[in-house]
C-alpha cells in the first residue's frame, strides 16, 4: 500500500519520541520519506499500565476522535519493564486490550504494535508472548524487532552507531536501520 498522504497515529514512550535523537524518530523521518501525515502521540518515560494521566490509555483517549486515522501504531514500551514501576503482566494484558478495542471503534483502522530490538530482559519477552497470545483473539500486526533476525545480525560497529543505549535508537539507528523495516512492513499492510 502506498502511505503517501495516510495519516498515522503513533502512540508510545521515549523510542517512538526520538529521545535519543533529538527528537526525531522513525515516526518523522517515514513522514518525511513517505508523505505521511504524522501524529505522534509520545511522551518519554510513560508505560502502557495505565497507572497515571501520562499512560498510554490515558494519552490515547485525550486523541481527537474526529481525526481520520488510516493507521495505528503503538509502541510496546520498555517502561513497563522498569522495577520502579512495578507493574504485573496482567496490567499491561489490561492496557492492550483497552487499545486494542479502543482503536477498532474509534478509528477502525489497521492496528500495528512494535518491539524494541533486542535487549536482555524476561519481562519484555513476557511481553511480547503476550501480544502473540493476544494476536489469536485480535485482529491487528506485529511488527517484531526484538526477534528479527536480520536485526540482531548488524555488526557490533554498526549496533553501537545505531543505537544509544540497549533500548533507544539514535538517528543513524532510525534512519538505517529502524525505518527501512517500517517502511516495508506497513506498505504491506492493507490500509484504506
Amino acid at each position: 500500500m502506498n502511505l503517501k498522504g495516510k495519516t498515522v497515529l503513533f502512540l508510545g514512550s521515549s523510542v517512538t519520541y526520538g529521545s535519543a535523537a533529538n527528537g526525531i524518530s522513525f515516526a518523522d523521518i517515514m513522514a518525511e520519506e513517505c508523505g505521511i501525515n504524522c501524529v505522534k502521540e509520545a511522551v518519554s518515560g510513560t508505560t502502557l499500565a495505565d497507572i497515571n494521566d501520562l499512560s498510554y490509555v490515558s494519552r490515547l483517549k485525550k486523541v481527537d476522535t474526529e481525526t481520520k486515522v488510516n493507521l495505528f501504531i503503538c509502541q510496546l514500551s520498555t517502561n513497563d519493564t522498569k522495577e520502579k514501576y512495578n507493574i504485573e503482566l496482567s496490567e499491561i494484558e489490561e492496557a492492550i486490550r483497552f487499545i486494542l478495542n479502543y482503536v477498532k471503534e474509534t478509528f477502525s483502522c489497521p492496528l500495528v504494535f512494535y518491539t524494541g530490538t533486542y535487549f536482555d530482559n524476561e519481562k519484555y519477552k513476557e511481553m511480547i508472548e503476550l501480544l502473540y497470545s493476544l494476536q489469536k483473539e485480535y485482529d491487528f500486526y506485529i511488527l517484531d524487532l526484538f526477534n528479527d533476525t536480520e536485526m540482531r545480525s548488524v555488526s557490533k560497529e554498526d549496533y553501537d552507531r545505531y543505537m544509544y543505549d540497549p533500548r533507544h535508537p539514535t538517528y543513524d539507528g532510525y534512519k538505517e536501520w529502524w525505518t527501512p523495516k517500517f517502511i516495508k512492513f506497513c506498505e504491506n499492510l492493507k490500509i484504506s
